[in-house]
């Protein structure tokens, strides 16, 4: 392992990349779960999802470990999934076999553009100052996402409030929803200690002590579970499981609507979102990781990227949604994971999974929440890379990725508004010979994406 994952190389050891590994899983184990609800509502077998989404994710995160030897993690990518379920079947009246074939075809085109490098020399066109800007993006988008996992944050009318506890009291929902809220407020609070107090494996050790907590008030009556309401028991319903059947959902694509203008749509919105969800996260992960060289590029982001597109193809084989990197991944990375041995830990405990679901199917959101605005904090310090005084040309468009992507709930949207920000106003500034031709491509693509699509 020493060798091959070059961990001292990197700076880093057996036992933190296990422990990274540990805590990426901890806090994506959640779309287990949620992957099967999703993708239940067009119709497919839950039991064949759960399946095929643990196996798809251990593939994928396998060959992320041995081809690139990075600490990234895949599985089905959110809002993909739910792209998938609601717009494309429900919506459009599409089968989820059809769905299926529009990824299988993404897969693919993502495998010839990884392999002429297109999707590499994308990469690396984009700035380094939006490359940071990325990194802190996602540390804001992962912040959000946390406090709504946890209900800190919840749907007001100025969009969103804070979470009100003498609402919940009067409503009689403190029970179940009201003290989770304060249980994930206590576990951010034992997190950022341990933090603090430099404890090896925090984060992790902050996800079990918040679940940990929330057992006990469950025991003793505190918490009361309210599954109609999302609320559900925190003690497994079991240890061990057998895997459900693959059989529903095995080599089910259907190329029958292949040369549809519809298709096309479908399809290019696939390939949108997936691109640059996956550059972004990749950027911000590696970024925090350390692993940019002084150019700001990554080190077999070849292998990176058609790792990626391999996971999506074989997803669409078991029968999944889009396989893509998770920002998750950012978790074990804050942990210290730097190398491949941090994916084939997360890939293994995926294949477990499929045994002891029970156990972590039962891991709440509330006990996850603490660990991912943690490592948005961490993420932020980025932030202190850019110029913000004496480069306000580069600092005016990182700006604009930060709150893009936080503010419009997506890591692709903040790339787009990054790039077209950073090309518009360098040109107007008479700096174009400092804007890449890639980078005018990308900024017309863009452009044309909102005009379109």
């Amino acid at each position: 392992m020493e060798k091959f994952f070059e961990l001292r190389e990197r700076g880093t050891d057996v036992k933190t990349e296990v422990m990274a590994g540990i805590t990426t899983f901890m806090t994506m184990a959640y779309i287990l779960a949620v992957n099967p609800i999703i993708l239940g509502a067009a119709g497919m077998d839950t039991g064949a999802i759960f399946t095929a989404t643990a196996l798809a994710s251990a593939l994928a995160t396998f060959l992320m470990a041995f081809l690139a030897n990075m600490p990234f993690v895949l599985s089905a990518g959110m809002g993909l999934n739910a792209y998938f379920a609601y717009t494309v079947v429900i919506g459009m009246g599409y089968t989820w076999q059809q769905a299926l074939a529009a990824i299988f075809v993404e897969g693919v085109i993502f495998i010839l553009l990884s392999l002429v490098n297109i999707r590499e020399a994308i990469f690396n066109a984009i700035p380094p100052s939006l490359k940071i800007a990325v990194s802190v993006g996602i540390g804001l988008f992962i912040s959000f996402i946390g406090l709504q996992n946890a209900h800190i944050v919840v749907a007001g009318p100025t969009l969103v409030k804070l979470f009100s506890f003498k609402s919940s009291v009067e409503s009689g929902t403190f029970s179940s929803e009201g003290i989770t809220v304060l249980l994930a407020l206590i576990g951010l609070l034992i997190t950022a200690f341990l933090l603090i107090r430099e404890v090896k494996g925090s984060v992790l050790f902050g996800i079990i002590a918040t679940w940990g907590l929330g057992m006990i008030c469950q025991a003793v009556g505190i918490y009361v579970p309210n599954p109609e309401a999302g609320f559900f028991s925190l003690f497994p319903n079991g240890f061990v499981s057998m895997p459900a059947s693959l059989a529903p959902s095995f080599m089910q694509v259907d190329f029958s609507g292949l040369f549809s203008f519809e298709f096309f749509t479908i399809l290019m919105a696939f390939l949108f979102v997936d691109l640059f969800d996956t550059i972004g996260t990749v950027i911000g992960c590696a970024s925090k990781a350390n692993l940019l060289d002084a150019d700001g590029k990554l080190p077999k982001v070849k292998q990176v990227l058609l790792t990626d597109a391999l996971g999506t193809t074989a997803g669409s084989l078991l029968g999944t949604s889009t396989i893509t990197t998770f920002v998750e991944s950012s978790a074990g990375i804050a942990e210290g994971g730097k190398t491949g041995l941090t994916a084939l830990t997360a890939g293994f405990l995926f294949l477990i999974a499929l045994f002891l679901s029970p156990i972590f199917l039962a891991i709440p959101a509330f006990a996850t929440a603490p660990a991912l605005i943690i490592v948005g904090f961490l993420m932020m310090q980025q932030v202190a890379k850019i110029n913000w005084t004496n480069d306000v040309l580069t600092a005016v468009p990182a700006y604009i990725t930060i709150f893009s992507m936080a503010f419009m709930y997506s890591i692709s949207e903040g790339i787009c508004f990054g790039v077209i920000s950073y090309t518009i106003l360098h040109v107007l500034s008479g700096k174009s010979k400092d804007v890449t031709p890639l980078m005018y491509i990308l900024t017309v693509l863009f452009v044309l994406k909102y005009i379109f699509l």
